[in-house]
């Protein structure tokens, strides 16, 4: 799910889902009763990306809340966060390699979605690469500000390297795959399922650095956000969107496959497409995510996250998580 940028493994169903949007919203108005409240919702069509707006109309969690959801696909986090700003969209969902918008101020993360698990830093069987230490001196691919960048970038620190000890080649993800394969580089920085098919190829090829090393002090989180005034303007609003959102995740971490086949159901693909997709992150309860947040282990993954963004120069300043994860709105809205 850094990852990548969050739209790449979307854009095979794209087409797909812009004819489909309105109609998986408009099931799930309330029938009779009070109006429901209107409010539009940013997905991207990948499990990750939508995993969480499938369940909500599958349960009916939005007429629950009294809520009337107007669900619009994109291919990216950026492209939502650019619509929050205009005043296009309420709420929205950024991958990991968008959550610097955030620490930019130009949304709130009302709540963290799923823990990326994907990433990689693989290394060629022979090159020599079985630590992060030994990447120094290789000749590394990596895809520009994706969740490979990110992890790369985190394998360097952690080996006391500097961006510059290696021999860094930017390539688009499906390029990786290629010169990785024909040997062209000595590692790359990448993520499944995008691997598996490097290892058809390169059986053999070392991981030598996993997402799963930094947890729990450092993950990929996916996260759901809004426009930045939203929360002084609409805290209803954004209490009952945060609600939704909690009760699907709590769904989704307690019936993980079948997940997977309601996913799939919601963005009219084949069940097989998305099966295995819980393989690659981590879905957490609520209950859970409020424990996190409560004891500061979230705001440690945007802030560790921040430092990054700050490396790669997407931030000239890491700021402060607590600015712009609205965590103490979380764990209000799952208190029992």
């Amino acid at each position: 799910m850094i990852r990548r940028t969050a739209g790449l493994r979307a854009a095979t169903v794209i087409l797909v889902m812009a004819a489909s949007a309105t109609g998986c919203s408009s099931g799930d108005s309330s029938s009779g009763g009070p109006a429901a409240t209107p409010v539009s919702l940013g997905y991207i069509a990948d499990y990750s990306g939508s995993a969480a707006f499938a369940v909500a109309a599958k349960q009916g969690l939005w007429a629950k809340q009294g809520l009337k959801p107007d669900l619009k696909v994109f291919t990216n986090g950026p492209l939502q966060v650019q619509a929050l700003g205009a005043g296009d969209l309420d709420f929205g969902y950024v991958g990991p390699g968008a959550l610097w918008l955030p620490a930019s101020g130009k949304a709130k993360i009302i709540a963290v979605n799923m823990l990326g698990q994907a990433d990689r830093v693989i290394a060629r069987p022979g090159s020599g690469i079985t630590k992060p230490a030994d990447l120094k001196g290789k000749k590394v691919a990596v895809p520009d500000g994706t969740s490979g960048d990110m992890i790369l970038n985190l394998a360097l620190e952690q080996a006391g390297l500097k961006p510059g000890d290696i021999t860094r080649v930017s390539m688009d993800p499906s390029t990786v795959v290629a010169a990785f394969s024909s040997g062209q580089v000595d590692a790359a920085a990448l993520w499944y399922p995008l691997i598996d098919t490097i290892k058809k190829r390169v059986p053999d090829l070392v991981e030598v650095t996993r997402t799963q090393d930094f947890y729990p002090k450092l993950t990929f989180p996916s996260a759901f956000v809004t426009q930045p005034g939203l929360p002084a303007s609409n805290p209803a609003l954004v209490k009952k969107v945060t609600t939704v959102l909690r009760e699907a995740d709590d769904w989704i971490a307690a019936h993980p496959q079948d997940s997977e086949k309601v996913t799939a159901d919601f963005l009219k693909l084949p069940a097989d497409q998305l099966a295995g997709s819980t393989k690659y992150v981590k879905v957490m309860s609520s209950g859970d995510l409020a424990k996190l947040t409560e004891d500061g282990t979230a705001d440690g993954w945007f802030n560790g996250l921040a430092d990054v963004f700050v490396t790669m120069g997407k931030l000239k300043a890491p700021g402060d998580a607590k600015d712009y994860y609205l965590g103490s709105q979380y764990q209000a809205a799952t208190a029992k």
